[in-house]
């Protein structure tokens, strides 16, 4: 059976909530009942690069980076129910339509999914730490898991990922540096000015607790097992 990488949560929805994911989540939702292969055409209707976000939450920071970004398709890969709600009414009320949601593990959305050398960039910000040793093997950041997501990558394309644990932040920079992918910097990254601030971000910046921004590359010739 495969480790669980995530808490599951449960929240209660408002009635903004719910209408969203009646009216919007069969429109603009991955299901287990959608077409097999997900990438940017499928998607939009177009042929446009795919940035996957692994983990939205309540998905105000997803929206706000695909209006930023209207000449690329993001999909959010997000469990929590009350998020998924959240991210489809803000989308609506912005405007946006260059971006997806599926509810859905995003381990088995990448194997199942999501073809070989499609993604432009995947983005996984201020993932579940998982402080305690006898659960370090929860993190999603894991060599196996990252193998997996840079054989998703197209050549080129980007792993950006983000916490505000120190401890996770070494585990993460160990594992990506281990991995076929290529930092972009020396060490840690600078904070990017395309990544939103977010309110779990702010929280942690006014206890006093770092964050660190890691970006790593695939390039050509580079693949990982498929």
């Amino acid at each position: 059976m495969a480790i669980r990488t995530y808490h599951p949560r449960r929240g209660r929805l408002s009635g903004r909530h719910r209408d969203a994911l009646d009216r919007l989540l069969p429109v603009y939702g991955v299901s287990e009942t959608s077409p097999v292969r997900v990438d940017g055409a499928t998607l939009f209707g177009r042929d446009v690069p795919l940035v996957l976000e692994i983990g939205s939450g309540m998905g105000e920071a997803t929206v706000e980076m695909a209006a930023a970004d209207p000449d690329r398709g993001y999909l959010a890969a997000e469990i929590h129910t009350p998020g998924v709600a959240n991210l489809l009414a803000v989308a609506e009320e912005r405007g946006v339509t260059n971006l997806r949601v599926a509810p859905l593990d995003a381990l088995e959305l990448l194997r199942e999914r999501i073809p070989p050398d499609s993604l432009a960039a995947v983005h996984i910000f201020f993932p579940d730490p998982w402080p305690k040793a006898r659960h370090h093997k929860r993190r999603l950041i894991q060599p196996a898991h990252v193998s997996l997501v840079a054989s998703r990558l197209a050549p080129g394309g980007v792993l950006h990922c983000a916490t505000d644990w120190p401890e996770y932040a070494s585990w993460m920079l160990e594992t990506l540096s281990a991995s076929a992918l290529v930092n972009c910097f020396d060490g840690y990254a600078p904070r990017p000015e395309h990544r939103p601030w977010t309110k779990f971000e702010l929280r942690g910046i006014e206890a006093a607790r770092p964050v660190f921004d890691l970006v790593f590359r695939k390039v050509a010739g580079n693949n990982e097992s498929r």
